[in-house]
Order: structure tokens, then sequence, then C-alpha cells
């Protein structure tokens, strides 16, 4: 495996973080985020479920993107992990090869599903970073406000294209074609709360 443009002292450093973190590379400096929340993990699922079935042949869509969950991106110097990624098939010359475990063509659209401890990262550093890389479209879902915002790369960074809450229905760039159910990426109220169960005599 080779690691591209990233230097390989700070590809190694990944391997080595404690289980349960994600580690990304930003500005050449090494960034570790706790695993998704349960929320987290729903949101980006059912996103992922909703468009796939609308837009990806492998799930009987129209064929016209292919988007994978967490796919590891490496863009320049930098390596970043979002939620979820689409490329337009037209852009994905060939089939993706499953034995490289990363990608360095930059996808048209990504999406941050956003958790108390990572929401100021996403914001401030990644974004940037995905307008470096020309990403086209990036989408934030924050699972705690029930919120979706859509944005667009212009040529001074990002314009907040649409702001979407609680069950509405969705159709937004770069898939306005498609209907999403806003309501279907939530956990049900109080799910995510630990159960505490009374011990046995």
């Amino acid at each position: 495996m080779t690691e591209g443009t990233i230097p390989h002292s700070r590809y190694s450093m990944l391997t080595a973080l404690p289980s349960g973190w994600v580690g990304e590379i930003l500005d050449e400096e090494l960034v570790a985020s706790p695993r998704p929340t349960a929320a987290q993990t729903r949101a980006a699922f059912m996103l992922g479920v909703e468009l796939g079935e609308q837009l990806d042949r492998r799930r009987g869509g129209s064929g016209r993107w292919c988007f994978l969950r967490a796919p590891e991106l490496h863009l320049g110097h930098d390596m970043l992990v979002p939620d979820l990624a689409g490329w337009r098939r037209e852009r994905v010359d060939a089939p993706l090869d499953p034995d490289v475990p990363f990608l360095t063509l930059a996808p048209d659209w990504v999406c941050e599903v956003l958790a108390p401890s990572t929401a100021a990262l996403d914001r401030t550093r990644k974004l940037p970073l995905y307008a470096r890389a020309g990403v086209a479209h990036v989408w934030l879902v924050d699972p705690t406000a029930r919120t979706l915002e859509v944005y667009q790369r212009v040529k001074r960074g990002w314009l907040l294209t649409g702001s979407y809450e609680a069950d509405s229905l969705v159709r937004a760039e770069p898939f306005a074609s498609s209907m999403l159910e806003l309501g279907s990426l939530w956990l049900a109220e109080g799910s995510e709360k630990p159960t505490l169960l009374a011990a046995v005599p």
C-alpha cells in the first residue's frame, strides 16, 4: 500500500490511535475524534439508504451516483473521512478497486454528521479543505438539532443554499431530482439515553 502524497510518518500514526477513535490529517496535522454516536450513525446510514435507493444503480436507483460510507480520502496532504461521500458516475472512469483502502479522487458531494465533539472541527477546519480539494457540495446534518444545512462551493468558499429541520421533505442540490424524508434520519426521542438495570440479588 502507498500513502500517496501524505508523509508515511504521519500516516503510520493513524494506525496507532486507540480503538474507538477516528484519525484524520488536516493541514498535515493528525486530528483524532471519538467514534460516532448512535444518533450520528443512524443519520448517516439512513441518508445513505435514502440516496442510494434513488440514485445508485447497485441499489436499484438511476445509477447517476456512486456513494460510499466513511471513505478514507487522500486529497493532497490531507486525509479526511467524511460520514458519506458521493461521486457522479461520469467521473468514475472505472470500478473502484476493492483492494485499495483509500481514494484520491475528490468527491462531488460529502456529508458530515455533526456531534458536539466534532461540529467545530467539521465547520472550521474540514469545510475549507473540501473547498480546496474541489468538492462542489457539502451537507451538514445535525441529529441533535434535527437539521440539514446545504452548502455549495463558490469562489470565496461556501454558500448556504438551504436549511431544513425536523420532518421536512427535502429537494436539495446536488440531488434536487430526488425527495428526501428528513425525519427518517433521526432516532426516536430518548432512544439514545442509557437504560439503568436494577441489580439482581
